[in-house]
């Protein structure tokens, strides 16, 4: 009786070289996501404050602060901004957080003072990418107490092996050796309370952004921008913030 067949040396080669191109597609894909978002939010610059009012007609639910990544404002986050208000939820923007290049303990502080200064309490943060780490650390800090949960997009929660090529500090900030990356990824006791969403393949952060005792959710989509206008993530971001709530 003969074995299994395997599988030709060619078929073996073609598969792993349509793989490469779906993923150096997924990659090209992605930063034309990014460049074009980027420049609209550049020349069309939108008044964020239309996002505190809820859509007409919605259940008045738990405000949302979003938290955008490095070298990102708001604007990149509008897909998502739009979908939570439709549901109810009052979305605020941190002004004061610019296009995202300073510290995260230093992010985290203008945070903090903004929930502050807004009187949120029992709110949200929805982030991507570096404004998870932010998040994170405002949920360990003095202003905790003020936010539920938070859902964040494509996080590096676990550093980038990548960011050690870049000589830009607030790049280089993502480095797995980062004492302040190593410092968060130490602190445990915020992972209960959230979601880390992250991409099928993610040209950024190739390790994944899993989070240890936290929940933790693939999408089908690839790209560490694109999902952020993907239908699919809006839906899921709003199941878990409100099947969250207790």
């Amino acid at each position: 009786m003969s074995g299994p067949r395997l599988p030709h040396p060619a078929h073996r080669l073609g598969h792993r070289l349509g793989h490469r191109l779906r993923l150096a597609a997924a990659w090209a894909a992605d930063y034309a996501y990014v460049a074009r978002w980027q420049v609209q939010g550049f020349v069309c610059r939108e008044d964020p404050s239309g996002y505190l009012q809820p859509a007409q007609g919605t259940a008045l639910r738990e405000p949302v602060v979003l938290i955008p990544g490095v070298y990102e404002d708001w604007q990149l986050l509008r897909p998502l901004a739009a979908a939570l208000a439709a549901e109810g939820h009052p979305v605020h923007t941190v002004k004061t957080l610019g296009y995202n290049r300073g510290r995260i303990d230093e992010m985290a502080r203008r945070v903090e003072s903004y929930l502050v200064s807004a009187g949120l309490e029992d709110a949200a943060i929805v982030a991507h990418s570096k404004g998870g780490l932010i998040g994170k650390q405002v949920l360990l800090g003095a202003e905790g107490n003020r936010i539920r949960r938070m859902v964040a997009v494509n996080t590096p929660f676990s550093g980038s092996p990548y960011a050690r090529y870049f000589l830009i500090p607030s790049i280089r900030a993502f480095s797995p050796r980062n004492a302040l990356l190593r410092s968060l990824q130490a602190s445990l006791e915020a992972n209960t309370r959230i979601t880390s969403v992250y991409a099928a393949f993610d040209p950024h952060i190739p390790g994944g952004s899993g989070l240890d005792g936290a929940r933790n959710i693939q999408l089908e989509s690839m790209g560490h921008f694109r999902p952020l206008g993907d239908p699919e993530l809006h839906r899921l971001v709003v199941r878990e913030l409100q099947e969250g709530k207790p």
